[in-house]
């Protein structure tokens, strides 16, 4: 798992090609991956909420309770998880218009590689500034938007002049994931369960 990381990080072509030929399958990618890489920004979202607090600039910090945090992590680990499998079926989607389109498998695959620099970026959340999460998330959107357009020809097999409304489109409808998973956990880690209503 941490050899595909540093690959994706370092010499993506490389690491595209690798993946691409080792036919792994959706389970092996969960358990061998998203899973463990989905834990970075909940573990360190849990840390930093409970030990330091949010900090949304110009007024008090806002720490959670560690049963307030439970739930929160809880919840944003599914919804990461879920997230995945949720843009690899775009990505499926929006391959269909070509002649020989990859597989809903390999997809799904692919959106899970595809995420890690936003997984590796949730480190920063053991020191919930706004403004820092806020800088790390557009750093690790532009390395996946990257990862995207080298992945298409190296790992789906569409070339890059085809690929390129791919790319386009799913990098799209991925930002409007990842807004709608950061506005969840702006609610959830920063005002964890009273937000919900949940009396604890």
């Amino acid at each position: 798992m941490l050899t595909h990381v540093w690959g994706l990080l370092v010499h993506p072509n490389r690491e595209w090609k690798q993946i691409h030929d080792e036919r792994e399958t959706i389970t092996h990618l969960y358990s061998h991956h998203v899973l463990e890489m989905a834990l970075i920004p909940v573990v360190c979202a849990f840390i930093g909420t409970t030990q330091v607090g949010w900090d949304f600039g110009g007024g008090p910090t806002i720490q959670l309770n560690y049963l307030d945090a439970l739930f929160a992590g809880i919840a944003f680990y599914v919804a990461i998880l879920i997230a995945v499998g949720f843009m690899g079926t775009v990505i499926h989607w929006m391959a269909q218009r070509y002649s020989n389109p990859p597989s809903r498998r390999r997809c799904i695959i692919f959106a899970g590689y595809v995420a890690t620099p936003m997984f590796v970026g949730g480190v920063v959340a053991l020191y919930p500034l706004v403004w820092l999460c806020m800088l790390a998330t557009i750093v690790g959107l532009c390395y996946s938007a990257y990862l995207l357009y080298l992945g298409i020809p190296n790992f789906l097999d569409i070339s890059s002049e085809e690929g390129f409304i791919v790319t386009g489109s799913t990098l799209g409808i991925g930002v409007l994931v990842l807004e709608v998973l950061l506005g969840v956990t702006v609610l959830l880690w920063g005002y964890g369960a009273k937000l919900l209503g949940i009396d604890l």
